[in-house]
């Protein structure tokens, strides 16, 4: 009987319920709200569904992101291995490569204007360089969680591993991909703000068409140029426009479709997972990682008004014919910054299609935080 009592009582210490904590609790109820805002709002569900589940798993079970140097018998939790990934600048690179092959460059060369709405919302990624370095962070960390203003986590995790910052990893990561996800709901109330309805309503010409040669010979040249400018930014620039050559040269049809869905989609749910995985309540929970994340939003919102403020000088200098709404697509997040362009201008004008204008300033943004990066590495790698 008391052998029967001590296995039983053995077992309920074995559960999870008595070991959960109060910050377990927290973070396993931002992730019911996270999956809730992903499956019945559909706010960017591919991104917020592995989120939201890494971070599930391991406030129940912490031990799936156990290191292998904190393990009794050498082997370490089945997240911590995607998560070294992750460390590796490997998952970043390889989603760059996805996003570069899903990605039409065509606006962007059509409209080169958009080249200054994607530098003016990496002003987010400056303001949180000075608001960090205020705060108490280093040089180095600091400029990791810079990244997260452009709303670009792949970058973010990229430079936070080349600083070796990866103590800050886990909250830069979490922030700027939670960022990414809510841009619906962060964007168009300071897009609103800033403009005036006769400016939302701004219908913007056809763009011109784009010849075949000139979209195979952008990667190139991006690559190129910016490789021998900041050679450390090369691994993600030549990945993202590795990606776009083979969608655009017209003779890798199987490595395109591949890179940009089969690949594109593990990689996700592998980053997307970690990502989650490292909130975990016990260490999430922390004053330096609320400031993290804090200094995001902030960020981020700096970038939206960065990159409208400069579409409202453009729309006043070209005489009204650029509508300031795609200046907030200025930011990282491709393509979703830019349907929230394009979803904020329809609600005034239902005739308006503002999504291909859009996605110049968005792919502009996605080379000028990388860009950023770079710069951050030549400064403090």
């Amino acid at each position: 009987m008391e052998y029967i009592q001590s296995t039983l009582l053995n077992l309920v210490q074995q559960t999870a319920f008595l070991n959960l904590t109060f910050g377990n609790m927290i973070m396993i109820f931002v992730a019911f709200i996270f999956l809730y805002l992903a499956i019945k709002k559909g706010f960017e569900p591919l991104l917020l569904v592995p989120i939201s589940f890494g971070m599930l798993l391991v406030n129940i079970y912490p031990d799936i992101m156990l290191s292998i140097e904190d393990s009794s018998n050498g082997v370490g939790g089945l997240l911590h291995y995607f998560y070294l990934l992750d460390e590796w600048s490997i998952l970043p690179s390889l989603i760059f490569m996805g996003v570069g092959a899903m990605t039409d460059f065509g606006p962007l060369i059509a409209n080169p204007k958009s080249f200054l709405l994607g530098a003016a919302a990496q002003f987010g990624i400056y303001a949180a360089y000075f608001l960090a370095i205020f705060m108490g962070f280093n040089d180095k960390a600091a400029a990791a969680i810079s990244i997260i203003g452009g709303a670009d986590g792949p970058t973010s995790i990229f430079l936070a591993g080349k600083l070796g910052q990866t103590e800050f990893m886990g909250p830069i990561a979490v922030a700027a991909y939670s960022y990414m996800a809510l841009i619906p709901l962060i964007q168009p109330p300071i897009m609103k703000l800033l403009t005036t309805k006769k400016e939302r309503s701004i219908v913007m010409k056809q763009l011109r068409k784009v010849s075949k040669v000139e979209k195979i010979v952008f990667p190139v040249f991006v690559v190129l140029f910016c490789s021998l400018l900041l050679p450390s930014v090369a691994p993600l620039l030549g990945m993202l426009m590795l990606g776009n050559l083979l969608r655009e040269s017209g003779v890798t049809e199987r490595l395109s479709d591949t890179a940009q869905n089969a690949l594109c989609n593990i990689v996700t749910i592998m980053l997307g997972t970690t990502v989650g995985a490292t909130a975990n309540g016990e260490i999430f929970l922390r004053v330096q990682t609320i400031a993290i994340v804090c200094m995001g939003l902030l960020a981020f919102a700096f970038a939206t008004i960065g990159g409208v403020l400069l579409g409202k000088v453009l729309c006043a200098v070209t005489g009204g014919k650029i509508n300031p709404l795609i200046g907030s697509a200025g930011v990282s997040a491709v393509p979703m910054a830019a349907r929230v362009s394009q979803t904020v201008g329809a609600k005034e004008n239902p005739t308006n299609f503002l999504l291909m204008h859009a996605m110049g300033p968005n792919v502009a943004g996605v080379i000028g935080s990388a860009v950023a990066a770079g710069f951050f590495m030549l400064i403090f790698g």
